[in-house]
Formats: C-alpha cells, sequence, structure tokens
C-alpha cells in the first residue's frame, strides 16, 4: 500500500491548512485502520499460539496414549505367547502320558494274549494227546462177537 506523497498549495503563512488537515486525517484514518488490522492480527496470533498449544498438549496426549496402547498390546502379546506356550507344552505332557499308558496298557495285553497262546498251545497239545490215546483205546476197543441168533428162533419155535 503505497500512497502517493500529497502536495499542497503555497500560501501566505505555509500550505493550504484545509488540504493539510484533510490529508493529516486521512493518514490518521488510515494509521486508525492500519493499528486495528495489526490489533486483529495480534489477536488472531494469540489466537492461534493458544489453539497450536492445545493441538501440541493433545498431539503429547496422543503419544503417550498410543506409547501406552503399544505397551499395553505388546504385553497382551507377551502373555498370550507365553500362555500358548503352556498350553502346547501341557498338550506335550498330556500326550505323553497318554502314550505312556496306552503302551503300558497294551504291553499288557500283548503279555495276556501272549499267555493265553501258551496256554491254547499247551491245551492244544493235552488234547491231541488225550484224543489219540481216546483213538488208540478206540481202536484196541473189540466188540464181542454177536452170537447166532438162530438158537433164538428156535427156542421161540420150541415153546409154541
Amino acid at each position: 500500500m503505497a500512497a502517493q506523497r500529497p502536495t499542497f498549495r503555497v500560501m501566505k503563512n505555509g500550505y493550504d491548512r484545509f488540504a493539510v488537515d484533510d490529508a493529516v486525517e486521512r493518514y490518521a484514518a488510515q494509521v486508525r485502520q492500519l493499528e486495528n488490522r495489526i490489533q486483529l492480527y495480534q489477536d488472531q496470533l494469540v489466537e492461534t499460539t493458544r489453539q497450536l498449544d492445545e493441538m501440541k498438549a493433545r498431539y503429547q496426549e496422543l503419544l503417550q496414549t498410543e506409547d501406552a496402547r503399544r505397551q499395553a498390546a505388546d504385553n497382551i502379546a507377551r502373555l498370550s505367547l507365553r500362555e500358548a506356550n503352556e498350553i502346547i507344552d501341557t498338550a506335550q505332557k498330556n500326550a505323553d502320558e497318554i502314550i505312556r499308558e496306552a503302551l503300558s496298557t497294551s504291553r499288557l495285553i500283548l503279555m495276556d494274549l501272549a499267555k493265553l497262546y501258551n496256554d491254547a498251545g499247551a491245551v492244544k497239545t493235552e488234547m491231541t494227546d488225550r484224543l489219540n490215546e481216546l483213538l488208540g483205546s478206540l481202536d484196541a476197543f473189540r466188540l464181542p462177537e454177536m452170537p447166532d441168533l438162530r438158537w433164538l428162533d428156535e427156542a421161540e419155535d420150541k415153546m409154541r
């Protein structure tokens, strides 16, 4: 805003008083307008500075909140991982115990089966021996000869 330099008519005791007063009044109005603008800019600067400070404070709060959330998430992840590992360890121990029990039970069953197999073999051998004895006894058994039944017919004929 470049103002032109005013020129005044020269009069008897100086310059034209009304023109000078008019120029001074214009300059005074312009100064007041500029002072008002400066005051408005200063007020805006104060408000903007206050908003900036509020935003900085809010930013710091957000950073702290975000940091706390990150730490909480890290803690939760760490705890979850530890708990998952404990669950896996417990499951592994339980599986090992189940397998041990199953192997022990199957060993007992196999031992019982082996005993039954041996007992069945002994019973089979004993039965085979007895059957062979029985066959031998049956082969040795001789039926007596049947008497001649004609004599019975003759005796009946006589009695009649």
